[in-house]
């Protein structure tokens, strides 16, 4: 493999890294459920890998990537047509770009929440983490920090509160 083509492949598999989640996050928005989005997930992701040679590095990967998706999802669409809900070719059109419009705002938050996890005490923290882990309930937060279910409850809503105001804080001093 020639300098430039692993230098390409080492490109690739560092954006996918980076970009996965968001990726995901873009294509579940689209489609009505966590499975179908992983499995569009999986075929963009082999479509990527396939078109990357066309990327011009430098430009938004984020954005390409999300475009490939797209085009996963209304292919997919056909699948979803027995469902119980499917939305109309201008509503995923509409959705599409307000998710791509609400980036920035979605990673100015994820940032000030970033943040804001870390200045709670340990025991919080874990519990919070341990609660919304997938797969993972009120139950196993509870065990993780020590506490009993009713008092998970109340923990984690005092803890919600408490990111909220530290998130909403974060953002007002940033934008000031």
């Amino acid at each position: 493999m020639s300098k430039n083509r692993q230098d390409r492949s080492a490109e690739l598999v560092q954006l996918m890294m980076k970009y996965q989640r968001r990726i995901f996050a873009y294509i579940h928005t689209l489609v009505p459920s966590r499975s179908d989005a992983e499995d569009i997930l999986q075929e963009a992701s082999v479509t990527i890998c396939e078109k990357f040679s066309s990327f011009e590095t430098g430009t938004n990967f984020y954005s390409w990537a999300c475009q490939i998706a797209y085009w996963k999802v209304r292919a997919a669409r056909k699948k979803f047509a027995t469902s119980k809900v499917v939305f109309n070719q201008e509503v995923l059109d509409v959705i599409s770009e307000t998710r791509i419009e609400l980036e920035d705002e979605l990673d100015i938050r994820h940032g000030a929440l970033s943040r804001c996890l870390k200045k709670l005490n340990d025991r919080d923290r874990r519990m919070v983490l341990t609660r919304y882990e997938s797969g993972k309930n009120v139950s196993a937060a509870a065990q993780a920090s020590g506490r009993t279910i009713q008092g998970a409850y109340k923990a984690l809503n005092r803890i919600r509160k408490t990111l909220f105001d530290c998130v909403s804080f974060e953002i007002t001093t940033e934008r000031a």
